[in-house]
């Protein structure tokens, strides 16, 4: 079993050890020493991170029998051979990791008794991600009551209180008034957050409460039938306000509006999108019935009908609607290529005709590659690798040009 240094001083910036074992699995290489300030990835807090010996450490874990095994990266070959069994090793933590975490996770202590104690809402499970950490609360709240759980627990970040660590037996904790009922027996570690919350954790915490800075709430969705939270604590906050600074700033500088006004600019700016779109899309429409009667009165005859097939440039939707625009008309057939590289192939006919769309883009895509399929009215495919003049005599052959 190795001794867990950080659960008596989460402030251990580095330490000395002996390796109690070495191990090689799954090309990794693991080490386990006689105690430890490496926090291991458990409780919803991810591992730490630094070097043993200078090798740089990239995994942190939890064996059986209570270890904790120290990954190696694997270019620290060098190192990995002299961490044999009885050696003696100095740990160095990376501490800007470290004291993030403490902030992030002391925060979700506060937090969750501010919804705890405001509201009778628990915390079901915590998450501390690379950038946003998260609470699932058992029920949904409103978001008055999520600003006013927010306030509270700012309230007793900033009166700094003091974060103590004591353990207790199973019996004693049971006496005790702690938030949520401990997962496991034996001897408990708690963490005391003074007159607001008692809880059994194994993580990593500031001692005082203004260490965390501060709370914010970033975000909250609908979460399998309760509400999960994402929110930020001390050096995470300050990083997103800067973001959200600066994307203010370069918004209304690009309006030329101010802040207040933003969301209103924004707001007129897709109205006018919208009817911008409307008017491109119906002249669109007015150009391909223009294009498509110049292609149609181009057509020449086939064996199944009047062809018209040919490259031309647009994408995907230019080519469809010119082809459904040709074949509105009784009598043709149309296939039409763009002229981009990979190319685009759209294939109609007009209804009531012999010809199947679908497997003469089915022909073109075993002879050029690509993908494509569709009905035999209408056809498509994409991916063809050939040039656009290749494949419109490839079309041509099978209709009888």
């Amino acid at each position: 079993m190795t001794d867990r240094l950080y659960y008596t001083d989460a402030y251990l910036r580095s330490f000395d050890a002996t390796v109690r074992s070495v191990d090689r699995r799954d090309g990794r290489t693991f080490v386990v020493l006689d105690r430890t300030a490496f926090y291991p990835t458990s409780g919803g807090q991810p591992f730490d991170t630094g070097a043993l010996n200078g090798a740089p450490i990239v995994d942190v874990t939890d064996e059986n029998g209570g270890s904790v095994a120290h990954v190696i990266a694997p270019e620290a070959a060098d190192a990995v051979a002299a961490l044999v069994p009885g050696a003696p090793v100095r740990g160095e933590i990376d501490w800007t990791r470290r004291f993030d975490h403490m902030q992030q996770h002391t925060g979700q202590h506060v937090l969750s008794a501010a919804f705890d104690r405001g509201f009778g809402v628990r915390t079901v499970s915590f998450h501390l991600g690379a950038e946003l950490s998260t609470i699932d609360l058992a029920r949904e709240m409103t978001p008055d009551d999520i600003a006013a759980a927010e306030r509270e627990a700012n309230r007793v970040v900033w009166e700094d209180r003091p974060v103590a660590i004591r353990f207790a037996s199973s019996e004693e904790a049971a006496a005790l008034p702690l938030r949520k009922e401990p997962r496991r027996d034996g001897t408990l570690r708690l963490i005391d957050v003074e007159g607001w919350d008692l809880s059994a954790c194994g993580g990593t915490h500031v001692a005082r409460t203004g260490a965390i800075g501060i709370i914010a709430v970033a975000s909250w969705e609908r979460f399998k039938g309760g509400q999960r939270l994402a929110f930020v604590c001390g050096g995470r906050a300050l990083d997103r306000f800067r973001t959200m600074r600066d994307a203010l700033d370069a918004s209304v500088r690009l309006l030329s509006v101010l802040p207040a006004e933003l969301p209103g600019s924004i707001e007129r700016l897709m109205t006018e999108s919208r009817e911008q779109k409307r008017a491109v899309t119906a002249l669109q429409h007015d150009l391909a019935r223009y294009r498509a009667s110049e292609l149609a009165a181009l057509a020449e005859p086939g064996r199944s009908g009047r062809l018209v097939v040919r490259a031309l440039d647009g994408d995907a939707g230019v080519l469809k609607g010119l082809a459904a625009a040709i074949t509105a008309e009784p009598g043709f057939v149309v296939g039409l290529v763009s002229t981009t590289t990979p190319a685009l192939l759209v294939v109609a006919r007009s209804a009531g005709m012999d010809v199947s769309a679908q497997q003469l883009v089915a022909s073109a895509v075993a002879a050029f590659g690509g993908r494509g399929g569709g009905r035999p009215e209408l056809a498509q495919a994409g991916g063809l690798n050939g040039a656009p003049d290749a494949i419109v005599a490839h079309l041509r052959t099978l209709l009888g040009a």
